[in-house]
């Protein structure tokens, strides 16, 4: 369906309420390193896990404008709440590209499981019997999330070639009850907390074919058994968007923060030029990340549009990162303190920031040079 005729889905009026309850909990979710029972379930009850299941399934099918705006508005408050209600929403695109038997088991019984990723492969999987049937173990970095989800899903090895031949090693991902897994807690960072995006491994636990799908399915943006607009994009295109509009939404918090503090003595020209050049960074990297929102929905799938939203995704974190540095400096000492929201915010731009989907050298520098200059010369 195309993107002016989709219909509502309620998703971002439903945000603001989230923004709402998760401001109220932002600074125990930080200091406990999890988010709340009440926040979670808010989460669910938004429509944050449904907005791309199928509507077959009683999902919304929604779309990426939407979701990106419900998701920025979240960061404005929390931005571990925004960063894993994207993720929720992401993770359930991801898992589209199971063969119809596995939407069954998936969305089923409903449109509204918590699903964690684990994208970069951390583990091995082998052929388990004469059926289609794998056998699994590995160990999973940084899946956010994973304290409330339902299921998994990570990414494997398998062996290359036609039946098993030898080859380069494949990639499959392979979507697990969470209660087969084994949960470390290895999340300590210094910015995110409440994401607990912690350690995950399995050691043998069989996995049904249709639980799995091939990962060159998912990057070239082809479902197998789904027409649905939002399940066939290729990965390239969303070039970030999954982990930058938290951290558009945070820094858009940080800048309403250190304002807040611009009372008395610290209202002065210096300060206030710092807050209009912060203002315009982050304005500058919203537009670029509803520019990419756009594209998706449009469905301009053209290397040089795919190639754009990695360079938009990853300039805008530098916009955030830059633009939190100056408010920082504007709010001085004050703006610092453990009750103000803002020390949080800066943690967490500049934590989220680091994220390797947003950085140049994973693929928007080539990527889009080329686009710029044309293919390398050999």
């Amino acid at each position: 369906m195309p993107a002016d005729t989709q219909l509502d889905t309620g998703l971002v009026p439903a945000a603001e309420k989230v923004r709402i309850l998760a401001a109220v909990h932002a600074a125990d979710a930080d200091r406990t390193g999890s988010l709340s029972p009440d926040v979670i379930d808010a989460l669910g009850g938004a429509g944050f896990a449904r907005h791309f299941v199928a509507r077959s399934w009683g999902g919304a099918e929604g779309t990426f404008a939407e979701l990106t705006r419900a998701v920025l508005t979240i960061g404005e408050a929390c931005a571990a709440t925004a960063w894993c209600a994207s993720l929720s929403a992401y993770s359930a695109r991801f898992t589209s590209h199971l063969p119809a038997r596995g939407h069954q088991e998936v969305w089923g019984t409903s449109p509204d499981p918590v699903i964690a990723t684990a994208l970069m492969p951390g583990g091995r999987a082998v052929p388990d019997g004469d059926g289609d049937g794998w056998r699994l173990s590995g160990r999973w970095a940084y899946v956010s999330g994973i304290d409330f989800a339902d299921r998994v899903l990570v990414c494997a090895s398998v062996a290359g070639g036609p039946d098993g031949a030898e080859g380069p090693p494949l990639m499959r991902f392979f979507a697990l009850p969470r209660e087969v897994c084994t949960i470390e807690r290895t999340w300590d960072n210094v910015g995110m907390r409440a994401t607990g995006s912690h350690t995950v491994s399995v050691d043998g636990v069989a996995v049904p074919g249709h639980l799995s799908f091939d990962r060159a399915d998912m990057l070239a943006g082809r479902s197998i058994d789904s027409d649905v607009a939002a399940h066939n994009v290729p990965f390239q295109a969303v070039g970030g968007l999954t982990f930058i509009a938290p951290v558009v939404g945070a820094a858009a918090g940080a800048l309403a923060a250190s304002a807040a503090t611009m009372t008395g003595r610290r209202r002065n020209p210096s300060n206030e030029l710092l807050l209009v050049r912060a203002s315009g960074r982050i304005d500058a990297a919203r537009h670029l990340v509803e520019q990419n929102a756009e594209v998706l929905d449009e469905r301009r799938f053209t290397p040089e549009h795919m190639a754009r939203n990695e360079r938009n995704a990853t300039f805008a974190a530098e916009l955030c990162t830059d633009a939190v540095g100056l408010l920082v400096r504007a709010a001085g000492t004050g703006g610092l303190g453990e009750s103000s929201p803002l020390q949080r915010l800066w943690r967490d731009v500049t934590s989220a920031a680091g994220h390797i989907a947003l950085q140049y050298d994973t693929a928007a520098r080539k990527n889009y040079s080329a686009v710029l200059l044309g293919a390398a010369g050999g």
